[in-house]
């Protein structure tokens, strides 16, 4: 099995405590590291043993979206006091150079984008992982050791020209962020896709799924934009399941008022809701994420800003009824923030993976790790 991989050293950080040791921040990836120009699109997932794996798109030359890029990931066994060096998870296949759906013209002349990096940490203790390439092919790969190794990558594109009746795309994406696994043991990934050319819009939501462990997987029904008007340039969305069995699925877009999108569906696939605003969400059109913390309670984190675009303000949401409503707020980041990713410790510690810096929204990654009791103010 064959891995670009750096040599793995674990290395001991300092964190900062805030409130009495409430919460631990520790800077993960930062920007202009010697190879990246940019590290952004921050994911998170942990496995059941424990490990806890983060991974984000290494962007070589630039900070630009279609920048030549690869998937980067470190592993912590420790609950987040110490991290594995970054390594390449993910880098174009051989066959992309050859490929008409490679770089387009006008893209900068080296290497190949390697977009919107996507893992389900499965109760079996499966990780799977999925990722683009040039917003055009998707990829499937897979971990049976706690993200130690991965498997070679299986394209999976099929799955998205499933979509090609419905909707003619020309660019297409996973997540970001993670995927989720049913209590039927359906993995369920979130996806957008465009018609454009070169860009994020016009754009519709949708998910992809495997019922086979991740042998094969199958578009699903569109949930908004395309075909299904009413809802501005819909693109990165985040799922989770309700204590029904239900889906939610968690939408940003470019209409107004700058809030999130929800919508359910029974199966995660089909029959999904019309789709409503949740005013509750502000938000300055950016990705965001939601997690179930246990039974009764859901999280959520974006940066609560719509007074203007500008992403800062990082917020950490609780709602103990399904996110119908949700009363409970904290600030984690109240500067400059973007992209977050939220997942739950074995001792049901939270975590959040997240863009933030001191001159803009994204010039470093950050793990932080805290308390439900935390989020509530006890």
């Amino acid at each position: 099995m064959r891995e670009i991989v750096s040599v793995l050293v674990m290395v001991l950080f300092a964190c900062h405590a805030i409130g009495d040791d409430a919460i631990t921040k520790v800077d993960l990836f930062r920007q202009n590291d010697g190879r990246h120009a940019k590290c952004r699109i921050p994911g998170i997932v942990v496995t059941p043993k424990g490990t806890i794996l983060v991974y984000c798109e290494g962007r070589i030359e630039s900070s630009a979206d279609w920048a030549s890029s690869e998937v980067l990931m470190r592993r912590s066994i420790d609950d987040g006091k110490t991290w594995e060096e970054p390594r390449v998870i993910a880098s174009a296949p051989k066959d992309a150079q050859h490929s008409k759906l490679a770089r387009r013209e006008g893209d900068a002349p080296a290497g190949f984008t390697m977009n919107n990096p996507l893992m389900v940490a499965g109760r079996d203790g499966t990780v799977h992982f999925l990722n683009c390439l040039e917003y055009a092919r998707c990829f499937y790969r897979k971990s049976s050791d706690d993200g130690a190794t991965f498997s070679e990558p299986v394209e999976i594109t099929k799955a998205f020209e499933e979509f090609r009746d419905r909707y003619d795309w020309g660019v297409i994406a996973t997540g970001p962020g993670h995927g989720i696994e049913l209590n039927s043991g359906r993995l369920l990934v979130p996806i957008w896709m465009s018609t454009g050319a070169h860009g994020h819009a016009p754009s519709c939501v949708a998910t992809i799924y495997s019922d086979d462990a991740g042998k094969t997987w199958h578009a699903c029904e569109i949930v908004a934009g395309g075909p299904k008007a009413g809802l501005e340039n819909p693109s990165e969305n985040i799922l989770v399941e309700l204590s029904d069995r239900r889906v939610m699925m968690n939408i940003r877009h470019n209409g107004e008022p700058h809030v999130r999108a929800v919508a359910t569906s029974p199966d995660g696939i089909s029959h999904w809701s019309a789709v409503k605003l949740d005013e509750q969400l502000p938000d300055p059109i950016c990705m965001a994420s939601m997690i179930r913390l246990n039974a009764k309670t859901i999280l959520f984190s974006n940066p609560a800003n719509n007074a203007n675009k500008d992403r800062k303000n990082l917020t950490i949401r609780a709602s103990h009824d399904d996110g119908a409503t949700w009363p409970i707020s904290r600030v984690l980041e109240s500067g400059w923030s973007g992209y977050s990713d939220l997942a739950v410790g074995k001792n049901g510690e939270i975590y959040c993976f997240y863009e933030n810096g001191e001159k803009y929204f994204d010039d470093k990654l950050t793990f932080a790790r805290f308390s439900i009791d935390w989020v509530e103010g006890k």
